[in-house]
């Protein structure tokens, strides 16, 4: 996976990102961390294609991501699950399939049934998510992202709203995806998962990248911001 942003900055009411620069090559899996309001929930929303910078320019696999054809070649996992209340796990997925990718109903209820299965939900499917735990409907939300057959996937915080047994409910299956050639980049606050599941970390402060480098810098960190920061989350 390469990314490359350059002189990225964005506002809302007021400015959020500040002149982010970052140029990776080779890593599969991309962790962005950082205490709350530091800015990272904002950069996956731009990596992801789902917001536009306000300026500056981000590549990802050599593909704008103001593209729409790249914006068809990622999956994003929400804080909260995000799937439609009124419709079971497995029409969740079929109704996504059916209308972005013209599948048709059968190619449809095979590919949510698959990656259902895939998350450990096969006896969930005909559920609401109001009639399943919050890891199993986040673990729904994730089989929605895989069944569009994404090169990468993006998940902000996706144990946010979880108790610790379903946040680890929710992490031991994001794991057991590694072997499926996806490339994966997340927001998250258990360190834990980081230093297993990442490859590269990204730590924000304040609107900007104060630190950056393989997993091991969670446990030598130069920086006092990040020394300060993992003393709080260990």
């Amino acid at each position: 996976m390469t990314i490359e942003l350059e002189h990225v900055s964005h506002a809302y009411d007021v400015e959020v990102l500040h002149d982010l620069n970052l140029k990776l090559e080779g890593y599969r899996s991309l962790a962005l961390i950082g205490v709350s309001g530091s800015g990272k929930s904002t950069l996956i929303r731009l990596m992801s294609g789902l917001e536009i910078p306000n300026s500056g320019r981000i590549s990802i696999n050599g593909a704008s991501v103001r593209d729409e054809a790249y914006r068809k070649r990622v999956g994003f996992v929400f804080q909260n699950h995000n799937l439609f209340p009124h419709l079971t796990l497995k029409k969740n997925i079929t109704l996504i399939l059916e209308k972005t990718r013209d599948m048709n109903k059968d190619d449809a209820e095979k590919t949510a049934l698959k990656y259902l299965h895939m998350l450990h939900l096969e006896d969930q499917v005909d559920k609401l998510p109001k009639n399943v735990s919050g890891g199993q409907a986040q673990r729904a939300s994730i089989a929605r992202a895989l069944s569009l057959d994404p090169d990468i996937i993006f998940l902000d915080e996706p144990t946010s709203s979880l108790d610790p047994i379903l946040t680890h409910e929710v992490l031991t299956a994001v794991e057991e995806l590694r072997g499926l050639g996806k490339r994966f980049i997340f927001v998250t606050h258990v360190m834990s998962f980081v230093k297993d599941f990442a490859d590269y970390v990204v730590f924000m402060d304040d609107g900007r990248i104060v630190e950056h480098g393989l997993p091991e810098i969670l446990d030598n960190p130069t920086g006092e911001t990040l020394k300060a920061f993992m003393k709080r989350v260990r």
